[in-house]
């Protein structure tokens, strides 16, 4: 019924200029105004709608994935930049927050300025 439909996935900030700033300007992204709030375009065609609530509550699991590759390349320079990445003793990581899982991909997870998860990990 909807295998034609273009599906896009989008979370909340609380504050879309903030978070534009940190999209843009950190992360690097293609951050369009759209609707209120913002259209990221990561690489492979994909839209994400980032919409303002006033009553935001962070996500508490990760919304947003980035495959890289030289993932702790990626993890300096996001650093260097001033994100901090996540600390997650049960799952290893190290003094980097950098985990290497057992079963399933070497990653690291940060927050957006309105505290959402996202990740980095090795393609």
């Amino acid at each position: 019924m909807l295998q034609d439909s273009k599906a896009f996935a989008s979370f909340s900030v609380d504050d879309i200029p903030r978070a534009k700033a940190f999209y843009a300007d950190t992360l690097g992204l293609r951050v369009r105004d759209e609707m209120g709030g913002l259209a990221l375009d990561p690489a492979g065609g994909t839209t994400v709608f980032v919409y303002p609530k006033d009553d935001h509550a962070p996500a508490a699991f990760t919304v947003l994935n980035f495959p890289v590759t030289g993932l702790e390349g990626i993890v300096d320079r996001l650093t260097a930049a001033g994100v901090r990445f996540e600390q997650y003793p049960e799952l290893g990581t190290n003094e980097r927050g950098i985990a290497r899982m057992e079963q399933g991909p070497t990653i690291a997870w940060f927050r957006d300025p309105a505290g959402n998860i996202f990740a980095v990990h090795e393609e």
